[in-house]
């Protein structure tokens, strides 16, 4: 006989669900160089596409290395086989070529947040166009509250990201959010799993975008802090950001049958 759930309140309703999901919800089992590959071509599907411009970098297995992209090809080109492992000083550990520069300011993301094993950077079309207006993200729709308390602001352009200097600024700036907006130019995602990164950043974009729309008609109108906050756990679940990872892998290996290629 089926669970007469409607005498239920929201909060039980909540950790029934979360219950349920796990282990029901599709994920794949990608190994850390297949993640940083797919995010990549997953963020070029979605509109984060700027020529050469965005590194994602990952934790390696040793203590001060990474995972990045070699310098020189863009998103819709990162496969397995083309990925370095770099170490702090972008020293090439495994691989052929030379990380990009901007990646020193990981280093210093990295070593600030023990908790971060993946970071993103791009200069997304709506938040390149945002941060031109030197003004804060704003969270106003459910979808987006997964970044809801969560995006911090540097309001001061550092200039390119390749001295100590930026990296000390920018990690300072980050604090403990998972996110930050810099000011003429672009998003950073900073997050405990590739997963979680990859779906940040698609949602930064997507909340630029809605938020240059919404502006364009009027004016933005807040939501309930304590209701945001409600939504940001909620969609931040791990096994949420698994199973929504797995689709958007889906999505681009239809398109890009060479990003698993070794």
């Amino acid at each position: 006989m089926a669970e007469d759930t409607f005498h239920l309140d929201k909060q039980q309703l909540m950790r029934r669900s979360v219950e349920q999901m796990a282990g029901a919800m599709p994920i794949a089992n990608f190994t850390t160089y297949e993640k940083v590959a797919l995010t990549c071509r997953i963020l070029f599907d979605n509109g984060h596409d700027s020529g050469l411009a965005g590194q994602i970098t990952a934790r390696g297995d040793l203590p001060g290395t990474f995972i990045t992209q070699r310098l020189g090809l863009g998103f819709d080109e990162i496969g397995v086989g083309n990925l370095l492992l770099v170490d702090e000083n972008l020293q090439v550990l495994d691989g052929a070529g030379v990380a990009n520069p901007a990646n020193r300011f990981h280093a210093w993301v990295y070593r600030a947040r023990l908790d971060v094993s993946c970071i993103i950077h791009t200069h997304a079309t709506y938040t390149a166009a945002l941060s031109m207006l030197e003004v804060p993200l704003v969270i106003s729709h459910m979808d987006n509250c997964v970044l809801y308390d969560d995006v911090a602001f540097l309001a001061e352009w550092p200039g390119v990201p390749v001295g100590n200097e930026e990296g000390e600024r920018i990690a300072q700036a980050l604090g403990i959010k998972r996110a930050l907006l810099l000011a003429h130019h672009g998003l950073l995602v900073a997050c405990s799993s590739i997963e979680e990164a990859c779906l940040l950043a698609l949602a930064f974009e997507r909340t630029a975008r809605l938020q240059l729309l919404a502006s364009a008609a009027g004016d933005i109108k807040p939501i309930q802090p304590e209701l945001g906050r409600e939504a940001h756990d909620w969609i931040l679940h791990a096994q949420r950001s698994a199973s929504a990872f797995a689709y958007y892998a889906r999505r681009s290996l239809k398109q890009h049958t060479d990003c698993l290629r070794k």
